[in-house]
């Protein structure tokens, strides 16, 4: 047996190799700690007296625009329908020359039905919706859209609940059972000579509509619900001043509409109207804004801002599409859903805020002097 020398002590080989073995553990141990600490560090952390490599950024396709992600991802969303327009009639007493919702069917939801298509718009967002039509009252004297009215405010909670109407079948008792859950109720009125209203379509036989449109005025006082106007702005009414009486209803907004052509309702081969006649300019227009510049509840739309800018739920619940100069109608949201409908509605979010489409919407919040 050889003895390996160490200093003064003599040691055996089997001693020295059970030394060795021992160590090359420790140092396979500490090789292996050290592996775990570099593979735990963030792969940006530089090692001394390294240069620090950022990853490489993936090289567009030649003679693309990169788009920011978060832009890209809201042009894949749904729009919100936060402001709705629903015309659950295209029935109508009147028959205006200008009308661009005409009576092409009688077809009416049935109540529970309107009522779950309802709650599916609140559940995507809806704060405000508009019954119009035709004309809302028409349909069982006005009962029907007083229970819509009712459920949207009592049960789905809507911030606002309006009806855009002629005015011509409201009775006060209407404003006894359901004014309190209506927060604005907008009567048309495109002009304050009765001639003038009988030409464009708006004639009552015997009834005067102005006056009749200062007597809904004072029920909406009594009643607290906001009064508000809208106007047509056309070939018969262009050059009228309305400054003195728009002041002495004052309306908490008065809309003020340009004419505007849709193929298939109001001109074309299939229209049930002939709207070239009542068209006018955007000069025209511009004039007829001037002349009522000082009014402060003024709210103008051009064709321009009208067009794309409104969610428009016809008789069936499909939103109706304008962007082609025709009204072209997405599936009904009672068979696919909001969602996938609200994607065929052409709707113009960004003109819908431009338009100041949403304000202070709920009497609530209004500073009404009753």
């Amino acid at each position: 047996m050889q003895l390996v020398t160490l200093g003064r002590r003599s040691l055996s080989p089997s001693l020295v190799r059970a030394v060795l073995a021992a160590l090359g553990r420790r140092l396979a141990a500490l090789c292996w700690s050290l592996a775990s600490l570099a593979l735990s560090l963030p792969l940006s952390l530089p090692l001394p007296g390294w240069p620090r490599v950022s990853a490489p950024t993936p090289a567009a396709p030649a003679g693309a625009r990169r788009e920011p992600e978060r832009e890209q991802e809201r042009d894949d969303a749904s729009p919100t329908p936060t402001s709705v327009n629903y015309h659950f009639t295209r029935q109508c007493n009147y028959k205006c020359g200008f009308c661009f919702h005409t009576a092409k069917t009688s077809f009416v939801l049935p109540l529970e039905e309107a009522r779950r298509g309802l709650a599916m718009l609140k559940e995507a967002g809806m704060e405000k919706i508009n019954f119009s039509g035709g004309e809302p009252f028409l349909q069982d004297r006005g009962e029907f859209v007083g229970k819509l009215v009712q459920f949207c405010k009592q049960q789905l909670k809507l911030p606002s609940v309006s009806i855009v109407s002629n005015g011509s079948l409201i009775r006060e008792r209407w404003f006894k059972k359901y004014g309190e859950y209506l927060d604005i109720l907008a009567i048309s009125c495109d002009s304050f000579d009765e001639d003038v209203n009988v030409l464009i379509g708006r004639g009552q036989g015997k009834k005067n509509h102005v006056e009749n449109l200062h007597k809904l005025r004072q029920w909406c006082q009594e009643y607290a619900v906001a009064f508000k106007i809208n106007s047509v702005i056309n070939r018969f009414n262009v050059e009228e001043d309305m400054n003195e009486q728009i002041k002495a209803l004052n309306p908490v907004r008065w809309k003020v509409f340009q004419c505007l052509l849709i193929e298939g309702e109001n001109c074309g081969e299939d229209a049930l109207r002939e709207a070239e006649k009542f068209v006018i300019s955007d000069e025209d227009f511009e004039q007829f804004l001037d002349r009522h510049k000082d009014i402060s509840c003024l709210v103008p739309e051009s064709n321009q801002k009208m067009r794309d800018s409104y969610l428009i739920l016809d008789e069936y619940m499909r939103f109706l599409n304008c962007r082609n100069g025709r009204k072209e109608p997405s599936k009904s949201i009672l068979d696919v859903g909001v969602e996938a409908a609200i994607k065929f509605s052409g709707f113009d979010e960004m003109m819908f805020l431009k338009r100041g489409g949403k304000y202070v919407w709920s009497k609530a919040d209004m500073k009404l002097d009753w």
